[in-house]
């Protein structure tokens, strides 16, 4: 059964249907591109948006097992919750709120997830705000005998290592869906993941 959508998205998504212009996505990666521009009215996302090969049906399978939805900070935990509450029910824990303390020379969104990372390797990372967090989360992955986490979301925003936070996070070879160059945000990682659901949820 379908998910309901709201008509102002419906009527939202025609437009963006409209004036997208040719592209080559397959139509999972579509529903994922066009959740991203509807959330940010940036039509540059559709140049912007990288999955890596099997990255939607990895996080697909992921949702269907119920594994838990870890994100950086509480915006994106927000932005997906009412979707999740809806669906699979996943657990959906952000990063900065389970961390009390920093460990040193680190920030509380990084050693959350460190946390959450050591506690549920196999989780759906999603990351919109905190590029040390998903350098930390990389740094993780390159120790050889590292668990890769089911699907990793890499669209931290602004101007300080968050470049270097998405090229790291593409050397690794865990599933990933990454927003290339300074934009992304909150609001596109939920976006992404709520698309990701949708198409759990439909499938």
């Amino acid at each position: 059964m379908n998910l309901p959508m709201h008509p102002i998205m419906e009527q939202s998504f025609a437009v963006i249907d409209s004036e997208i212009g040719d592209h080559n996505f397959s139509s999972a990666e579509y529903a994922i591109i066009r959740r991203v521009i509807h959330s940010t009215a940036d039509f540059e996302f559709k140049h912007l948006i990288q999955f890596s090969e099997k990255a939607i049906a990895a996080g697909i399978q992921a949702l269907h097992r119920r594994v838990p939805i870890v994100t950086d900070v509480s915006m994106v935990k927000q932005g997906v919750a009412g979707l999740v509450a809806q669906t699979f029910g996943n657990p959906l824990i952000s990063a900065v709120e389970i961390a009390q303390t920093p460990l040193p020379g680190k920030t509380r969104t990084e050693t959350g997830l460190l946390q959450c990372y050591k506690e549920f390797p196999e989780a759906i990372f999603a990351i919109g705000n905190a590029p040390t967090a998903l350098l930390a989360l990389c740094q993780q992955l390159t120790i050889p005998s590292a668990q890769l986490p089911a699907l990793v979301i890499g669209a931290p925003v602004g101007f300080i290592s968050v470049l270097e936070s998405k090229a790291a996070l593409a050397k690794t070879s865990v599933h990933q869906i990454r927003v290339e160059g300074r934009k992304g945000g909150s609001p596109v990682a939920a976006a992404i993941v709520n698309a990701l659901i949708t198409l759990a949820w439909d499938s």
